[in-house]
């Protein structure tokens, strides 16, 4: 099976599915909904309402990023942390695919199901919950990603490709 893939360093923590499927189910549903914070409830209350159509929207997503910002300020001054389960493994990611990414190291047993929280390098900055199976000892597949995520995923993996041939033409031009 032939899997294209793009040099992309990004870091995740995974654990079994099995171990502990209802908590792991349960955060992939809290982290995909973004709802983490009450700024996002209001934002989504208030477009849903109508009330940010006289807004403009880069202004407005600036402010909400702020206003997380300030809150994130707030929960390390109060030694506060984001309450998360706790996955076994740690781990760097290589190169990605639409549907595939591969470790830098042999951490996986092929064929069985694993969830993960990648820490995407897209801005804002988040973690990301997936579903994966590992195709072999590197190799996964993702098995469930929300929406909203893959299109984060499928945009920074557009970004790598071109900083790619950005290189390539930069390299060729010497």
């Amino acid at each position: 099976m032939s899997v294209r893939l793009v040099p992309a360093p990004i870091s995740l923590v995974f654990s079994l599915a099995d171990t502990d499927k209802d908590s792991y189910e349960r955060e992939y549903q809290k982290l995909s909904d973004s709802d983490d914070d009450p700024i996002s409830q209001w934002l989504k209350l208030a477009k849903a309402k109508g009330e940010t159509s006289e807004s403009d929207p880069v202004l407005l997503n600036l402010m909400v990023e702020l206003h997380r910002k300030i809150d994130g300020l707030e929960m390390l001054i109060k030694n506060e942390k984001p309450k998360r389960v706790s996955l076994t493994n740690e781990a760097h990611i290589e190169s990605i695919g639409y549907e595939h990414f591969k470790l830098k190291e042999a951490l996986l047993e092929e064929g069985k199901i694993y969830y993960a929280r990648i820490h995407m390098p897209v801005h804002p900055k988040r973690d990301v919950g997936v579903f994966f199976k590992a195709l072999n000892s590197s190799l996964a597949e993702i098995l469930k990603m929300h929406e909203r995520d893959e299109k984060e995923w499928a945009g920074y993996l557009t970004a790598r490709e071109r900083v790619l041939i950005r290189e390539a033409k930069e390299a060729k031009n010497r």
